[in-house]
């Protein structure tokens, strides 16, 4: 008998970089407040009324185990 099928989350946490000070930040792809960086405070994200609008660099999704 084979294993049940357990869904995946369509959610994740992706690594991004922040375009002016260039330091990578994980932030959650599904985020419904606005994303700051935290060294210079330039907006990462901003929600989208689902996933949220990147605005910075995608340098790689979080790997799922």
């Amino acid at each position: 008998m084979s294993e049940p099928i357990i869904p995946k989350p369509k959610s994740e946490f992706i690594l991004v970089e922040c375009p002016d000070c260039n330091k990578v930040q994980r932030i959650f792809n599904y985020a419904s407040t606005e994303v700051r960086c935290l060294v210079c405070n330039c907006v990462l994200a901003k929600p989208a009324g689902g996933k949220c609008k990147i605005l910075g660099k995608i340098v790689e999704p979080e790997k799922k185990e």
